[in-house]
């Protein structure tokens, strides 16, 4: 799990700069407000959870009685389905991908749920 927490969260990371920066200059004049706003919401939430992953790796890595995969899971899912949503409802303005959005929020949720409970458990 270590390759793939520290693989996951440093490409979701690289990528979250690039699409930044894509959306900022090559998409400033094709995207309303609304969907700026979409647009960096998703870049937003990819960093955070970027470093998310790389942080729980390394604790998990450090603690090895902490068994921290399925919040490692929940946050490279939450990405996929809350940022990729967003990102795709941006550009393209197909509203009923905004049903897709929760359930990486729910994911985003479980993850660091995960994180407090087995925390406590120590």
């Amino acid at each position: 799990m270590l390759k793939l927490g520290l693989l996951s969260g440093s490409i979701f990371a690289v990528l979250s700069v690039i699409l930044g920066a894509f959306g900022a200059h090559a998409l400033k004049d094709q995207l309303t407000a609304y969907s700026t706003s979409v647009y960096e919401k998703a870049v937003l939430y990819q960093m955070f959870h970027a470093l998310g992953i790389l942080l729980v790796t390394v604790i998990s890595k450090n603690m090895e009685t902490l068994n921290l995969d399925a919040s490692i899971w929940c946050f490279i899912l939450g990405i996929i389905f809350f940022s990729g949503s967003l990102y795709i409802l941006a550009v393209t303005e197909i509203k009923w991908l905004g049903m897709i959005t929760p359930i990486g929020g729910m994911l985003f949720i479980v993850g660091w749920v995960l994180v407090i409970f087995k925390s406590l458990n120590l």
